[in-house]
């Protein structure tokens, strides 16, 4: 068994500015460290108990994103990001809706269309609540 001493996401977006501007001011994710120099410099964000890394440069620009691909970021209060990340100019590609899995959802999308799910784990919900523990 390989033993993960640590992880990060990766990802070359088609403007890094444009990026670091939506995950550092936007989303206002804080920095873990930055390395290199001008515009293709790596910054990585603290991302709850991982990492996202933004470096580099997507090669075609424009290239769309993969859909296979998305970010899960669990959220004290979705309600109040919804209301903060509207408020800071970020598209909401879908507002906070109740799943049927139980979890609340709020999705949107960075400046490359990478798909962002933003999810608040209510109270009563399995992943947080267990009867007789």
């Amino acid at each position: 068994m390989v033993h993960v001493l640590s992880s990060r996401t990766l990802l070359r977006p088609a403007d890094p500015e444009r990026s670091r501007a939506f995950y550092g001011e936007q989303l206002g994710l804080a920095v873990h460290r930055e390395f290199g120099t001008g515009p293709e410099r790596g910054t990585v964000y603290f991302l709850g108990g991982g990492f996202l890394e933004v470096s580099g440069r997507s090669d075609p620009v424009g290239q769309p994103p993969s859909q296979a691909v998305r970010l899960w970021l669990q959220v004290e209060d979705v309600a109040a990001a919804h209301d903060e990340l509207r408020a800071k100019g970020v598209g909401i590609v879908r507002p906070p809706l109740r799943e049927p899995w139980g979890l609340i959802e709020m999705w949107i999308a960075d400046p490359d269309g990478t798909p962002i799910v933003l999810v608040e784990v209510p109270a009563d919900h399995p992943l947080r609540y267990r009867p007789g523990i």
